[in-house]
């Protein structure tokens, strides 16, 4: 079968017309059983388990076995899917005996990541009866979109800034993103429409947010404001390498806006340029620090970060230093330039 044009992929999982088996694979493991479910939703319908065949990826690699599911016939009539979780590419003799044997049922196989020459791949990809669908994790306009859709099936509009925070916290696991729109769905309510206001109640992440609030604050100078929320940030759970990550892609985020500065913008309009925008509660403590931070500085403050970092996961032989007080000692010096900074101006 030719390879699937992504525009085409909705429909194709509405109706997987004569295709006979189908690989889904990828590291986004919740959204390779969404997809999954999906086409048993569109093959059997709701509830016929005599049309539904769940074989343990053991009981599938023995001889006969997947090749004798896919030719039985349903005992209420209908076309059967096949469903096997967790497959490798020690299935492949079976699969291929399978596709070779009669029969009409779809076969369905979740896999996790597979490389371009795993067996699998090798035998279904040119395969005219098979098709193999990624299955990798979403990020930017993409999961917006899905985020937009999965809440519009739910009868609930989202303001576009609050989209665009959604997009820049989810996508980690397909399961988890839905489990999140879920309970924002509920939150607003049939018909509702979610504000910033909403999205941060209702789905903030306490490390996260610290996190937000502790760079903002440490890049406008406000010293005790960046450490309690560093320490907050640590007290949920966030990493010092998670950290230093996070601060170099704020200080990237602000040499971006300053940049626009130097060029004749704004320092607001520079702000509200920024994708994803900053988040609503941010947004005067980072424009503040646009005001005191040139591009050159930013500059110096991002590699001062990245060798951070590097201490961070390596220490010294000599004289190790906790990751933790690495991580603390490059924010507060962020703060200490912002306060110099402000001095000067």
């Amino acid at each position: 079968m030719a390879k699937l044009d992504p525009r085409r992929l909705p429909a194709f999982m509405a109706d997987p017309g004569r295709a006979r088996a189908v690989l889904l694979h990828g590291e986004d493991a919740g959204l390779v059983r969404e997809r999954a479910d999906a086409l048993v939703a569109a093959v059997i319908g709701a509830n016929d388990p005599f049309r539904l065949a769940e074989l343990p990826r053991d009981m599938a690699g023995k001889p006969g076995a997947l090749s004798g599911e896919m030719a039985a016939l349903s005992m209420t009539g209908g076309r059967r899917l096949v469903r096997v979780r967790d497959a490798s590419d020690a299935l492949a003799p079976a699969v291929k005996e399978a596709l070779a044997g009669p029969g009409e049922a779809l076969l369905v196989l979740e896999a996790g990541e597979l490389p371009s020459k795993a067996k699998l791949r090798a035998l279904l990809e040119p395969h005219p009866d098979a098709q193999v669908i990624p299955c990798y994790r979403e990020r930017g306009a993409e999961l917006a979109n899905t985020i937009a859709r999965v809440l519009q099936e739910q009868g609930v509009s989202i303001d576009p800034p609050a989209l665009d925070w959604l997009a820049s916290r989810m996508g980690e696991d397909r399961q988890m993103l839905r489990r999140e729109v879920e309970k924002l769905s509920l939150y607003a309510g049939q018909g509702g429409r979610l504000t910033e206001e909403d999205v941060l109640a209702c789905a903030g992440d306490g490390a996260s947010l610290d996190l937000d609030e502790a760079l903002v604050a440490a890049t406008a100078g406000d010293i005790p404001l960046a450490d309690r929320a560093l320490e907050a940030a640590f007290t949920e759970g966030a990493s010092p390498i998670a950290v230093l990550r996070a601060a170099l892609r704020h200080i990237q985020r602000l040499h971006l806006a300053s940049l626009s500065v130097a060029a004749g913008a704004s320092p607001s309009g520079a702000m509200e340029g920024l994708r994803p925008p900053v988040f609503f509660r941010m947004k005067g403590g980072f424009e503040a620090a646009l005001r005191l931070w040139p591009p050159h500085l930013l500059e110096a403050a991002g590699s001062a970060l990245l060798e951070a970092e590097k201490r961070g996961k390596s220490g010294s032989a000599a004289r190790p230093i906790p990751d933790r007080v690495v991580a603390q000692t490059a924010i507060l010096t962020l703060a200490r330039q912002a306060v110099s900074l402000k001095r000067r101006g």
